[in-house]
C-alpha cells in the first residue's frame, strides 16, 4: 500500500513540474491572442490582429479561429454589421493561413459582393486575401482579375502581372510584361535600376532556354552595375554597396548558368564559386535558394568535366530550405555521378527517390485540384441561388400586380387570372426547358472539351516519344563513334548525330508548346545553334551570331527540312568558314513568313566556297541533302559566291 502511495505522489510531482515548465516557456513571450481578447472594441481587435508581428507565436491559427468565431456569433446576434464584417475578414485570413483556401475564398467573395460598404483599407485586405488564395490554388485567371481591380482602385504597390506569367512557366510572356511595365519607369541615368532591369530580363531569357540572348542582357546588367559602383559623385551608404555586391553576385551566377547551358564549363566554374561566396553573406531566403541553384550548377559543371571528387563534394552539402525541384535536380546529379563511376546500385537509389517525389507531387496536385473544384462549385451554387431569388422576386411582383387588378376591375378578374396563370405556366415550362437544354449543351461541351484535351495529350505524348526515340538513335550513334577508329567514319557519324538532334528538337519544341500545330522558330534556332556548338567544342564560340526570326512560326512539315538545312549550314560554317581564327567571324540568319510566302537567308564572312564548288556539289552529301530538302519546300537553293564569305537563300511557300 505504501509503495502505491509513493508512486501516486511521484506522478503528481512530475505533473506539477511539467505544468510549471510549460508556464515558464510561454510566460516569457507575450501572447498576441491574449492582447486581442484584452482590447474593448472590434476595430481595436482588428488592428491587433493585422498588426501583430507574429500572431501565432504562442497560440495556433486554430486557437485564433475558435476565438474569432465566438466574437463573430455575438456580433451577428446583436446585429452589429460593422463588427460582423471585421470578424469575417479576420476569419477569411485565418482560413487562408490554415491552407483551407476554398473556405477563405467563399468568405472573401461574400464580403467583396458588398464592396460598396467597405472602406478602401478593408477593401484592399479583402482583395489581398483573394489574391493570395487564387495564387495558392493556381487559379491565375482569377488572380489577374483581382489585380486589375486593385489598379482600378489606385492600389499600385506590388501589383503586377509578370510574376503570374512566370509561375505559369510563360517566361517570354513574363519578360514582355516586365519590359512594358518597368522600362518606362527608369531614367537613363539610373544605372543601378538599369542593372536590376537587365538582370531580370536576362534571367527570364535564361529560364526560356535562350542562353546566348540571355548572356547579352546579363552582361549589360553587369556593365551598368560597374558604372554605378565606380560613380564617385553618387552618395552610397554601406547598405547600398552591400546590396550592389549581392546584385553583382546574382548576375555573375546567372551568367555562369548560361555558360553551363552552352557547354562552357571551365568559364562557368570560377563565376559560380565567386557568386556563392558573395551570396552567403546575405540573410535573405531568396538568396539561399540562389546559392543552392549555383551549387548544383557547379556540381553539374564539374561532373561534365569528369572532376568527380569536386562534383561529389558539392552534392554532399547538407542544404537547408531546399525546395522540391532542387531536390529532384540534386538526386538526378547524384544518380548521374554514380552512373559515371559505375556504382549502379547507388544510382538506382537516387532514381527511385525522384520517382517517389514525383508521386508525392502528383498527390499534392490532386488535393489542390479538389480545392479548386470546391471553390468553382461554390461559386456556381451562389450564382444559381441569385438567379432563383431574382426569378422569385419577378413572380411576386407579377402576383401583386394581379391582385391590384382584381380589386380595381372586378368584371375582368376571372379572365385576367386565367391569362396570368397560363402565362405563368408557359414561363415555368420555358424555364424548365431552357434549363434542360443548357444542361445538354453543357454535357456535350464537356465531352468535346475532354476529347480535345485527350487529343492534345496524346499528340504531346507522341511527339515526346518521337523525341526520346531520336535521342536514343543519337546515343547509339555516339556509342558507334566510340567503337570506330576511322576518322572519316567518325566524322560521318557525328554529322548524322547532329541531323538527328535537329529533328529531335522539332518534336521537343512541339510537345512543350501550347499550340501543337506550329513551332516558334526564334527559340528553335537558338536551341539548334547551342546543340551544334556542343558538337564542335573547339570552335564556333567566338563567332557573332545574329538571328532575325522573331515572331515567325512554321508547321512541322516545313520546320523539319528547314532545321536540317540550317544544321548543315551552321555545321559547315563552324568546320570550314574560319580555319585560322574565328574572332571576327559573323553569321547572319534571317527567316520571315508572311501569309503563304516565306524567305530564308544565311550568310557568313568566312573564306567562302572553293573554286571547284560546282564539282564538289555533286559528291558532297551536305549540298545534295540541302538541295533535296529545299525541293521539299518547293523551292530552289541559291548560292552567292561573289560577295565576301558565302550567302545561301531561297523563297518558299
Amino acid at each position: 500500500m505504501g509503495r502505491y502511495v509513493r508512486l501516486l505522489f511521484t506522478a503528481i510531482y512530475f505533473v506539477f513540474l511539467s505544468s510549471a515548465s510549460a508556464q515558464s516557456l510561454t510566460g516569457g513571450e507575450q501572447s498576441a491572442l491574449k492582447e486581442f481578447e484584452a482590447v474593448g472594441s472590434p476595430s481595436q481587435r482588428f488592428e491587433v490582429f493585422f498588426n501583430s508581428v507574429n500572431r501565432y507565436n504562442v497560440n495556433s491559427a486554430y486557437d485564433w479561429l475558435d476565438t474569432v468565431k465566438i466574437y463573430l456569433a455575438n456580433s451577428q446576434k446583436t446585429n452589429d454589421s460593422v463588427a460582423t464584417k471585421l470578424y469575417k475578414v479576420m476569419e477569411a485570413q485565418l482560413y487562408n493561413d490554415l491552407g483551407e483556401y476554398d473556405k477563405s475564398i467563399a468568405l472573401a467573395k461574400e464580403l467583396h459582393e458588398d464592396k460598396d460598404s467597405l472602406d478602401i483599407d478593408l477593401h484592399k485586405i479583402v482583395l489581398d486575401v483573394l489574391d493570395n488564395n487564387y495564387a495558392n490554388l493556381q487559379m491565375y485567371d482569377k488572380q489577374i482579375e483581382v489585380r486589375k481591380e486593385k489598379r482600378e482602385l489606385g492600389i499600385t504597390e506590388n501589383v503586377s502581372f509578370y510574376d503570374i506569367y512566370s509561375n505559369l512557366g510563360l517566361y517570354r510572356k513574363a519578360r514582355d510584361q516586365y519590359i512594358m511595365e518597368v522600362k518606362p519607369t527608369i531614367a537613363d541615368n539610373e544605372t543601378y535600376k538599369l542593372a536590376q532591369y537587365h538582370s531580370k530580363v536576362g534571367n527570364y531569357l535564361r529560364l526560356d532556354d535562350s542562353a546566348p540572348t540571355a548572356l547579352s542582357e546579363l552582361k549589360k546588367a553587369k556593365a551598368y552595375l560597374e558604372v554605378y559602383l565606380n560613380d564617385i559623385s553618387a552618395q552610397k551608404s554601406e547598405q547600398d554597396i552591400f546590396e550592389s555586391e549581392l546584385l553583382k553576385a546574382e548576375i555573375e551566377g546567372n551568367i555562369a548558368k548560361c555558360h553551363v547551358m552552352m557547354g562552357e564549363y571551365e568559364t562557368a566554374i570560377p563565376l559560380l564559386e565567386e557568386s556563392i561566396e558573395a551570396l552567403e553573406a546575405s540573410s535573405k531566403n531568396g538568396h539561399r535558394s540562389e546559392i543552392i541553384d549555383n551549387t548544383l550548377c557547379l556540381a553539374q559543371a564539374n561532373l561534365q568535366l569528369e572532376r568527380f571528387n569536386a562534383a561529389k563534394k558539392y552534392l554532399d552539402i547538407d542544404f537547408e530550405d531546399i525546395n522540391i525541384l532542387q531536390t529532384i535536380e540534386r538526386n538526378s546529379l547524384l544518380a548521374a555521378f554514380y552512373d559515371k563511376v559505375e556504382n549502379f546500385k547507388n544510382a538506382t537509389i537516387y532514381y527511385k527517390r525522384n520517382e517517389r517525389i514525383k508521386d508525392s507531387l502528383a498527390q499534392k496536385q490532386s488535393a489542390l485540384i479538389k480545392q479548386q473544384l470546391v471553390t468553382i462549385v461554390a461559386n456556381e451554387d451562389l450564382q444559381n441561388s441569385q438567379r432563383l431569388i431574382d426569378e422569385q422576386k419577378r413572380i411576386n411582383e407579377q402576383v401583386r400586380s394581379d391582385m391590384k387588378a382584381k380589386d380595381e376591375r372586378n368584371n375582368l378578374v376571372f379572365v385576367s387570372l386565367i391569362f396570368t396563370l397560363l402565362g405563368f405556366v408557359g414561363l415555368v415550362y420555358a424555364y424548365l426547358k431552357s434549363i434542360k437544354n443548357q444542361r445538354l449543351i453543357s454535357e456535350q461541351k464537356h465531352i468535346i472539351e475532354n476529347a480535345l484535351v485527350e487529343k492534345d495529350s496524346l499528340l504531346k505524348e507522341i511527339h515526346h516519344r518521337v523525341k526520346n526515340n531520336l535521342q536514343m538513335v543519337s546515343s547509339l550513334l555516339s556509342l558507334q563513334t566510340k567503337n570506330t577508329r576511322s576518322k572519316a567514319a567518325i566524322e560521318a557519324l557525328e554529322e548524322g548525330k547532329s541531323r538527328v538532334k535537329a529533328m529531335a528538337l522539332i518534336h521537343q519544341k512541339l510537345y512543350q508548346n501550347d499550340d501543337l500545330s506550329v513551332i516558334e522558330m526564334q527559340g528553335y534556332i537558338e536551341s539548334l545553334i547551342n546543340s551544334v556548338q556542343s558538337v564542335y567544342k573547339k570552335g564556333g564560340h567566338n563567332i557573332s551570331i545574329t538571328i532575325d526570326a522573331e515572331g515567325t512560326e512554321l508547321d512541322i512539315d516545313r520546320a523539319i527540312p528547314f532545321g536540317l538545312i540550317l544544321n548543315e549550314l551552321v555545321s559547315n560554317s563552324f568546320k570550314y568558314a574560319f580555319p585560322d581564327n574565328d574572332d571576327n567571324g559573323k553569321i547572319y540568319i534571317h527567316l520571315r513568313k508572311n501569309g503563304d510566302q516565306g524567305y530564308f537567308e544565311y550568310t557568313d564572312n568566312g573564306v567562302g566556297l572553293p573554286e571547284d564548288a560546282e564539282e564538289r556539289a555533286h559528291s558532297s552529301m551536305g549540298i545534295r541533302l540541302m538541295n533535296r530538302l529545299v525541293n521539299q519546300l518547293q523551292s530552289k537553293l541559291n548560292i552567292d559566291r561573289d560577295s565576301e564569305g558565302v550567302r545561301f537563300w531561297f523563297h518558299f511557300s
